[in-house]
This record gives structure tokens, sequence and C-alpha cells, in this order.
């Protein structure tokens, strides 16, 4: 199994904005079959360390990764962070 992790700073660190963009990497929930599981969560510290948004994804393996990467769902949602993120992290890793 593998598990994809990624943590957003984002431009605009209002909690409107942080929770809109929340609610658009949700929107990817049971629309790729690849994903196993699906969480996202917002920071409640909110310090200048942290990071807004969390997002992680647990996948079969690493070929159903590189399937999540180029699906068209997830594609719509890099657009989106494209345009609304200041930096984003990112781990993977067998479990």
């Amino acid at each position: 199994m593998i598990k994809h992790i990624v943590f957003f700073k984002l431009k605009d660190r209002s909690p409107e904005s942080v929770e809109h963009t929340a609610s658009v990497l949700r929107s990817m929930n049971g629309k790729i079959k690849e994903v196993l599981s699906l969480e996202v969560g917002v920071d409640v510290i909110r310090s200048e360390r942290s990071f807004d948004i969390s997002l992680t994804v647990v996948l079969e393996n690493l070929q159903d990764l590189q399937a999540y990467q180029v699906h068209p769902v997830h594609q719509e949602i890099i657009q989106h962070i494209n345009e609304v993120k200041d930096v984003s992290f990112a781990v993977d890793y067998e479990i």
C-alpha cells in the first residue's frame, strides 16, 4: 500500500479560502477508483509555520498512484491548487 500525503499553504489563508480549497480536495472522494481512502484536514493551530491543509490518500500500489496522478478529476484539482497555493510539500511512502 502507498500513502500519499500533501501539505498546502495557501496565498489567501482566510478561513473561507482554506475551507473552500479543502472542499475542492474533498470533492475527489469516490471519483477515482484507485483511491482506497481520502482524508482532508484543516489546520486548527493556524500558526505562521503551520500549513493550512493536508491531503492524505491511500492507494494499493505505485501503479495506482501513477493512475491517480494523471486521472482527469485529479488534474482538475491540480489546476485549482496551482491557482491558490503559496507552497506545497508531498511525501509518498509504503505502508
